[in-house]
């Protein structure tokens, strides 16, 4: 994954579309499904691209892990 972080201005480490696609090992459609859902990642255009901070990313799919664990909840081992 390669990301570009500007000293200059403080902005994070953003990715394009494309790459972000690569990352999760889904289609960019299906991205862009998910965000017409309102289920996708937060992102913001530049021009006719999108882009996604980093952080927004790992704050989304740390929701999703979240949300996961509660429809499907670990249960603890029981000792034989």
């Amino acid at each position: 994954m390669e990301t570009t972080t500007h000293p200059e201005t403080g902005l994070g480490p953003v990715l394009t579309l494309s790459q972000l696609a690569a990352q999760l090992g889904v289609s960019v459609q299906t991205l862009y499904d998910l965000r017409s859902q309102g289920r996708g990642p937060r992102g913001f255009r530049v021009g006719r691209e999108l882009r996604f901070r980093v952080s927004e990313v790992d704050a989304w799919l740390g929701q999703l892990e979240a949300d996961d664990a509660e429809r499907h909840p670990r249960h603890p081992r029981q000792a034989g």
